[in-house]
């Protein structure tokens, strides 16, 4: 393999080229395999998880079915049995996820975490940038390079920016670049495409084809993410060991955040997020996918697998592949390439959108990335595995038109049967089944933290949790509906054929204009004008539609309220959403895993 060897880094803006073919996949031929797919492993924990989420959603849907024929039992039964059927089990394999990952963590939690070797050759980190505040990008990238000198890795990774920006933007990135250079540091190196083709898939392989040969891994970070030196050290060292995988997906914190809204998001990825990622691993297994960014990437294996083709049709549903990170896993996987997870408990960090219409901006692309992946499933040569992550990205989407269905539908039947449904009594065993779903994932992470005094250290201890959770609730059951009616406009753009477009995200802001909430929202409070007034109609049969109701309503109040960095300062000065996991001490320890030793390269 060609190495950047004999050349001065020092004022130079790129490394001579080092070219690699990335040929362009056809999704209708079966390919030749990189290597011999293994076994099939882990195949009782996915049954187990998949049947056990068709259990759960089957009995809640016939209890509800029971209920619903004490006044006889017609389509509209029907309709309402099989929606309760699909959102009860898409909520039950979240939950049993959210529990296999506690079990393990527990079993796991005094185990001696593993040493790790610094990699033998050097390894690209990528920064994809779209008209970025390239400042902030710099001190990213300047404190991830003063953390790998400090464990003497900086001359083995290099750091690409790689802009996508306008051309008005060139100067200050270059210059920015420049200024990161050092006598003894990480090199730094820039280039700009004059032609934004295929957004940031594009922008990558676009390196892999000019530069690709002269790496054997490239670490993908976000132009808003950062990883320690440890945790950098460690993937290149885990992928080194491995000549069969091709990828190692982290599980990054949130951090920086400012505003109300995303403290609230870091407190939630911090606090629940630890179980999960370990239960998504237990299952996963060698069938890992990729989420786009604070994961490193065999270059060979990239380049022989990933090169993206355009999707027939026109846009949203046709064209360059939006959603690219999980396509880019399953074709890994499908020329033989094993995709693996590894669970940190530090060193890998993103930051949150900084408002409620910012996080539904950017779920507004995901939208339609994820619905491009149902023109995926019959694509050949795929693992199951794959084809599973891909329908179960898509319908995550697709749960909130169903809820909103469900909810239209029990409406409707409310009002046929004049509240007699309402005057019955309830299954015991029902309500408490919906109570788990709903909040079971709060209590297993609850008893988590009973394991883990780190992770209750970090959230400001058990008066931060308690105070912290006593909030969380409330503002999710209220934000819920607002993201289910976000996503439900989202579908019908999508199919009605609007593009989400390609603009710069915004990281950080202080605060939303109630106009301008209100500008965003006005289609959700028009929504929730009619279940406001079903639940004051009949409190007794639309109970269930007032938090839908309050939420819709509120929506540009809440919008507004938590945008706003003020209330985020005084929400941490009282111990409320307070930790910054990005500030902890960077050890690349595994989730559940006792600190025993410093980490350190062998």
């Amino acid at each position: 393999m060609p190495c950047v060897t004999g050349f001065s880094f020092a004022d130079k803006d790129l490394p001579p080229e080092a070219p690699l073919a990335m040929p362009v996949q056809d999704f209708h031929a079966r390919p030749q395999p990189t290597h011999r797919t293994p076994p099939p492993r882990h195949w009782a924990r996915r049954i187990f998880l998949i049947a056990g989420s068709g259990l759960i959603g089957f009995g809640a849907s016939l209890g509800i079915a029971a209920l619903l024929a004490l006044d006889g039992y017609d389509a509209v039964d029907q309709v309402l049995a099989i929606l309760s059927l699909m959102l009860f089990a898409w909520i039950g394999f979240g939950l049993l996820t959210a529990g296999a990952g506690l079990i393990v963590s527990i079993r796991n939690r005094s185990t001696i975490a593993r040493a790790f070797a610094a990699p033998s050759r050097p390894v690209a980190v990528l920064v994809p940038v779209y008209n970025e505040d390239i400042a902030a990008v710099g001190a990213r990238i300047a404190r991830m390079a003063t953390d790998l000198a400090r464990i003497e890795t900086q001359s083995l990774f290099h750091f690409f920016v790689l802009s996508d920006s306008g051309a008005a933007a060139e100067a200050a990135e270059r210059a920015q670049c420049r200024l990161l250079r050092h006598p003894g540091c990480c090199p730094v190196f820039y280039r700009r495409r004059p032609i934004n083709e295929a957004r940031k898939p594009g922008n990558i392989a676009d390196w892999v084809r000019r530069f690709g040969s002269a790496y054997e891994a490239m670490i993908v970070l976000d132009a808003d993410s950062r990883m320690s030196g440890e945790a950098m050290a460690r993937l290149a060292s885990e992928l080194e060991a491995d000549a069969e995988v091709g990828l190692i997906q982290t599980n990054p914190q949130l951090t920086a955040a400012r505003t109300l809204f995303a403290r609230w998001q870091q407190f939630s990825v911090s606090f629940y997020g630890p179980i999960f990622s370990v239960g998504l691993n237990w299952w996963s297994g060698d069938e890992a996918t990729f989420w786009g960014h604070n994961a490193i990437v065999r270059v060979r294996a990239f380049a022989e697998s990933c090169g993206l083709p355009s999707l027939p049709g026109p846009a949203p549903l046709g064209g360059a592949i939006m959603s690219h990170d999980m396509v880019e896993a399953a074709l890994l996987r499908r020329r033989g390439w094993r995709t693996r997870m590894m669970v940190l408990r530090s060193g890998t960090y993103e930051e949150s959108p900084p408002t409620l219409s910012d996080h539904a901006i950017r779920d507004r692309r995901w939208c339609q990335g994820n619905l491009q992946h149902l023109r995926l499933l019959d694509a050949s040569g795929l693992h199951w595995v794959s084809r599973l992550q891909l329908l179960m990205g898509a319908s995550s989407y697709l749960t909130s038109p169903l809820w909103l269905l469900l909810l239209a539908v029990g409406a409707i039947q409310s009002l046929r049967v004049g509240g007699a449904i309402a005057g019955s009594a309830t299954p015991w065993w029902l309500v408490a089944v919906t109570v788990i779903l709903l909040f079971g994932t709060k209590l297993l992470a609850l008893v988590w933290a009973l394991f883990d005094r780190e992770l209750v250290r970090s959230l400001g201890g058990w008066r931060g949790i308690l105070i912290s959770l006593l909030a969380e609730i409330p503002l999710s059951i209220l934000v819920a509906p607002i993201m289910m009616a976000s996503q439900c406009l989202s579908i019908v753009e999508i199919l009605s054929g609007k593009q989400s477009g390609w603009r710069p995200q915004r990281r950080d802001t202080d605060g939303l204009r109630l106009i301008e909430a209100f500008e965003h929202y006005r289609v959700h409070v028009l929504l929730g004008l009619p279940f406001w007034l079903m639940a004051m109609a009949d409190l007794g049969t639309g109970i269930w539609q007032l938090p839908v109701a309050l939420g819709l309503l509120g929506a540009p109040l809440l919008a507004a309220w938590t945008s706003r960095a003020d209330w985020g300062e005084k929400a941490a000065r009282i111990g409320l959403f307070a930790a910054d996991p990005g500030e902890a001490p960077s050890a690349a320890l595994e989730v559940g895993f006792a600190p025993t030793r410093t980490l350190a390269p062998a």
